[in-house]
């Protein structure tokens, strides 16, 4: 299933499902009132939220066409949005870098969340703005001390993200933390939708790019990644409890602006597309 958050027209959010990358919506609310009309509440419930989900996918009712549509972040108030640093293999070496021993772990406020089509706000205090495509993945069910070996139990589904990122400020500011170059306001689209475990065999087997103006500036796969999906959730919940809807920034491939030569960023008016195969694509103009 491909779970979404969207809106029609002035009303408010709504839970939904696409019927496919790009397609019609299947409106959940409509088809249960019961249910939240927010996807971290929703979350919330498990199982048997997701089972009324596909119920309402099977009934082929309460279909909206998607011109009607706009899709929101899937999650537009996550609890934690928690990255990974450093975690293509690929990307290490395009710095000289050495793979990690363990994983690099920073965050994102959550205020950096926008939607899958939404506008960049290009910030005025910074002028090295960057791109990175990540694959992200959402908890589902909360836990603390997870086994590796259960973590999958853990996790909802996967999305593209857009780790949104102000070199001077993550490389030469504020004592070189990362926090305030990675959090600026519209720094982290994500979407389009939040495509179910089920329906993605191996996440660890995934195409991935990154365009701008239409330029493919990264292009790997998932395979890259040092520490997969299931060993960052046993990593992190070593430390700190996970919640429903949480989400998680997996680390970006190489290609990203900062490393060129000669360096190239983002500008005003800029589009960029990145997208990951099974799970969709992202498309923000930089504003």
């Amino acid at each position: 299933m491909r779970l979404v958050q969207f809106q029609t027209g002035s009303d408010g959010p709504r839970i939904g499902l696409e019927e496919k990358d790009g397609g019609n919506v299947i409106d959940l609310n409509a088809f249960d009132p019961s249910l939240p009309r927010r996807m971290r509440e929703f979350l919330e419930i498990g199982d048997a939220a997701l089972a009324v989900a596909r119920r309402a996918q099977e009934s082929g009712q309460h279909i909206l066409p998607r011109a009607q549509v706009t899709l929101l972040a899937p999650i537009p108030n996550p609890g934690k949005v928690i990255c990974v640093g450093m975690n293509y293999a690929d990307h290490c070496q395009e710095q000289n870098m050495k793979i990690p021993e363990e994983p690099i772990i920073f965050n994102k406020f959550p205020s950096s969340v926008t939607g899958p089509y939404d506008e960049i706000i290009h910030p005025a205090e910074s002028q090295e703005v960057d791109w990175e495509v990540e694959l992200a993945f959402v908890i589902g069910k909360k836990g603390t001390h997870i086994k590796e070996s259960a973590a999958m139990d853990h996790i909802v589904g996967f999305m593209v993200a857009h780790d949104v990122t102000a070199r001077d400020w993550q490389m030469n500011r504020n004592g070189k933390q990362w926090i305030l170059g990675k959090s600026f306001d519209t720094f982290c689209p994500l979407g389009p939708a939040i495509v179910t475990k089920d329906c993605v065999p191996d996440p660890h087997k995934l195409g991935i790019r990154c365009k701008v103006n239409g330029e493919l500036v990264q292009d790997s796969n998932t395979s890259q990644m040092i520490f997969k999906t299931q060993a960052l959730v046993a990593w992190v919940s070593q430390f700190i409890t996970l919640y429903p809807g949480d989400v998680f920034l997996t680390g970006t491939p190489p290609g990203i602006g900062a490393f060129r030569k000669p360096p190239m960023f983002l500008k005003r008016g800029d589009v960029v597309q990145c997208e990951i195969d099974q799970l969709g694509t992202l498309r923000n103009k930089v504003v």
